[in-house]
């Protein structure tokens, strides 16, 4: 007989989610705190298939290293910074989490930090609690009627969209991936991030942290606010300038900010610490005990399926496929990641639709799975906690159509994947292949037939076919110190579009990519990244 697969719960874990795991036949040790001693995690993690972590346990490649039976990690909750998941892949551990579990606990708490900044509610209950009564001095505002600007209205931003509809406020967003058909809805009304900082009373940000979203509400743009604006930040630290936003509070020109989360965590020191009207929280967005509860079930359940039966549900280094599926379809999986992360990296509009066709072969795949890593490489460029399995509801949640189309083997092929992209002002096209080496490849752009090898770093550039353009890639990445490993160039007929790809051995300095730009032979010039481990 099998033995039971061996499950080490490190973190605080319910005792309902633990039972879970001992109701499905699953061996579990339950040692909560075990995660904060490393020297004994590295001594017993040898022996198990599973680990359920919270945030405490920190895992390493030394962990990793030391997991020789490991296969699966289950994050209760979204955030894994305290994986090593690179580490993990190599190693073949799936590494699992529960994206949605505390969205509408997060949510309200960013409503509840918009009530108690704008009656000034921990103030006046510490003044009343030393026995004041100050009544004239906390004069609030009300919600009713108010604009609120939330930037970033994907799930967690949705429901704070919902909750201030019902509180009666006018709704303005800022969200690049938001369609306007999306927007009315939501009732919300979308804006450019200007017009959102110029007219919101409020502001609250539910995105991840990215380089384009690092200081979105910089010094300069804080410099653009509406005066008397109250800031609520529950999402990620780094979001804003604290120390800007601290002049514009002691100046009076923002009338108050109410803070979950410090561009350095745990926060013990802060520039928005001990000014007025100024309430802070120590990360508590997902601290209820319901939505607790919830990412624990929810882990527990996911591990015990994989563990069990080997079905995969919210994995983020592996597509959701059936073990027998896994081993044909992990190029076709990589390349439509790949062609979803070229497009992600070219549009910056709104995408109304997504169509992926699929020609020969691959088209008798399981094309849900493929779809999805397509759609979580568009999506990931902006949110980098997207995975395959939330990407497409993330996508449906805002308004993008998405389509699959399947053909019979045409051209020279036996076959490939061509992904487009329609937006408001343009449509996009890529195709790709597997060649029997089992890598991707790039073999058609904008309806451009190209031969390209995916490299990690890459450039792409388009121009009108004229004398000279590979002499200037070729110089000006010289100069600039960057050797190039591969060379592609297309173009559509003579003297018309043309393209060009290359891939090179490191990331390209922006005096690079501004050094192509200012020969004024480009019309477009872009650095991309690919995930090709």
């Amino acid at each position: 007989m099998q033995d039971k697969p061996k499950v080490l719960v490190s973190d605080k874990l319910s005792e309902t989610a633990v039972q879970i795991f001992r109701d499905r036949g699953i061996d579990v040790t339950f040692e909560p705190g075990l995660g904060k001693d490393k020297e004994r995690l590295l001594e017993v993690i040898g022996q198990y298939d599973g680990l359920a972590i919270r945030s405490a346990t920190k895992v390493s490649d030394k962990v990793l290293a030391a997991a020789t039976n490991l296969k699966v990690i289950g994050r209760a909750g979204i955030g894994v910074d305290n994986v090593d998941i690179p580490a993990a892949s190599k190693q073949g551990v799936i590494v699992m989490n529960t994206p949605f579990g505390n969205s509408i606990t997060t949510a309200e708490h960013a409503v509840a930090m918009m009530f108690a900044v704008a009656r000034q509610i921990p103030e006046a209950s510490a003044s009343t609690h030393a026995g004041k009564w100050e009544k004239s001095r906390f004069m609030g505002v009300e919600l009713t009627a108010k604009a609120l600007g939330v930037i970033g209205a994907g799930n967690i931003g949705g429901i704070v969209c919902e909750r201030a509809l019902g509180l009666k406020m006018k709704v303005i967003a800022y969200d690049p991936f938001l369609t306007e058909e999306r927007a009315n809805k939501m009732g919300v009304k979308k804006v450019e991030l200007d017009e959102l900082l110029a007219k919101a009373d409020f502001i609250t940000m539910h995105v991840p942290l990215t380089d384009k979203t690092r200081n979105i509400l910089s010094a300069e743009n804080i410099a653009k606010l509406k005066p008397g604006v109250r800031i609520v930040n529950c999402a990620r630290g780094g979001l804003v300038d604290e120390a800007a936003l601290a002049e514009a509070l002691k100046d009076g020109r923002v009338a108050g900010a109410a803070f979950d989360v410090f561009a350095v965590e745990p926060a013990t020191d802060s520039p928005l610490f001990n000014l007025p009207n100024v309430v802070v929280t120590p990360h508590l967005g997902a601290a209820t005990t319901e939505a607790q509860e919830n990412v624990a079930l929810q882990v527990a359940e996911q591990m015990s399926d994989y563990l069990l039966s080997g079905a995969v549900t919210n994995a983020l280094n592996m597509p959701s496929v059936t073990a027998e599926e896994a081993k044909v379809m992990g190029p076709w999986v990589k390349l439509a990641g790949h062609l979803g992360a070229f497009v992600g990296q070219l549009t910056d509009e709104p995408i109304r639709a997504i169509n992926i066709l699929y020609n020969g072969q691959v088209a008798e795949m399981n094309t849900a799975a493929l779809n999805a890593s397509a759609v979580a490489g568009i999506l990931k460029v902006a949110n980098p906690d997207v995975n395959m399995v939330s990407a497409p509801v993330i996508a449906k949640d805002r308004g993008v159509d998405i389509s699959t189309t399947t053909q019979e083997k045409t051209g020279v092929f036996d076959a490939y994947i061509k992904l487009t992209v329609i937006t408001d002002k343009r449509e996009r096209s890529i195709a790709g292949t597997v060649f029997s080496d089992g890598k991707p490849r790039f073999i058609q752009i904008k309806g451009i037939t190209i031969d390209a090898e995916i490299g990690a770093n890459m450039v792409y550039t388009t121009n009108e076919d004229v004398p000279g353009i590979i002499g200037a890639l070729g110089n000006t990445m010289g100069a600039n110190g960057v050797n190039i490993a591969n060379f592609t160039l297309g173009r559509s007929e003579r003297g018309e579009e043309a393209i060009a790809l290359l891939y090179v051995d490191d990331p390209v300095p922006g005096a690079a990519l501004d050094a192509l730009k200012d020969t004024g032979l480009f019309e477009q010039v872009r650095a991309l990244q690919f995930e090709v481990a």
